[in-house]
């Protein structure tokens, strides 16, 4: 077994599996986009959990063995850029505009406005707030359309959820990172993995959750997706 452990000089091919550990989410994507393709969404967000999965790890192990230094050929960052790209914004716009979820011309509409807004928001250096949230609506719309897609709410909920974060993308509201986020972390983490666990069970009983099951993932999502705006409100009233 190859020795990388930090503070040794780890030969560079050992150290680039880290970057073939983020790029591999490039198929996880091709594959995901082929099970939409064919109306398979439930398959679709299942490679997209596996992408979120790459993508919660590969971030950390490029830290730890200090990466963009050791090797500064290649931009870690910009891969994990174009493989974020398509699966936290493109795809799920795909998922939006393709599936029956919105009709003609609200599906083009929003779509459109998921993916503007989404490659905007990357190419924004002050994303990134010094606790470690996000400012503005972090593109996060995988989990957004996941959501909208399990709990079947009315078209109009639909368009006005999907505006509402295509606003929140430029406004000065914070959204939490679940694991960099350190206030309340002992209960954000905890409901991060239950919302986790819920899209899961979702994921198997073909993209539906119900009675307790969909009312508790709905408060889980209500949860992550304002607790960040209600601490930066406590700290204003403070």
């Amino acid at each position: 077994m190859t020795d990388i452990t930090p503070g040794k000089e780890a030969p560079e091919p050992a150290l680039f599996l880290i970057h073939i550990l983020t790029a591999s989410g490039a198929p996880i994507a091709l594959m995901a986009l082929l099970s939409g393709a064919q109306g398979k969404w439930a398959e679709m967000f299942a490679w997209l959990g596996l992408a979120f999965f790459v993508d919660g790890i590969d971030g950390p192990l490029a830290r730890k063995f200090n990466i963009a230094e050791r090797l500064p050929r290649w931009s870690g960052a910009s891969l994990d850029f174009v493989i974020d790209y398509a699966t936290y914004v493109f795809l799920p716009a795909f998922a939006l505009s393709w599936s029956l979820m919105l009709s003609q011309p609200w599906n083009w509409i929003c779509g459109g406005l998921v993916v503007f807004t989404g490659a905007l928001y990357f190419a924004d250096n002050g994303m990134k707030t010094p606790d470690g949230s996000f400012k503005g609506f972090p593109a996060g719309w995988n989990m957004v359309v996941f959501g909208l897609m399990v709990l079947s709410p009315s078209q109009t909920f639909t368009i006005a959820a999907v505006l509402l974060c295509c606003a929140l993308t430029f406004a000065p509201i914070r959204f939490v990172h679940p694991v960099r986020v350190r206030r309340w972390r002992i209960l954000t983490l905890p409901i991060t993995l239950l919302w986790m666990g819920l899209a899961g069970l979702a994921i198997l009983e073909g993209m539906t959750l119900d009675g307790i099951s969909a009312t508790v993932f709905s408060f889980a999502s209500i949860y992550l997706f304002s607790v960040s705006a209600v601490q930066q409100l406590i700290d204003r009233v403070d």
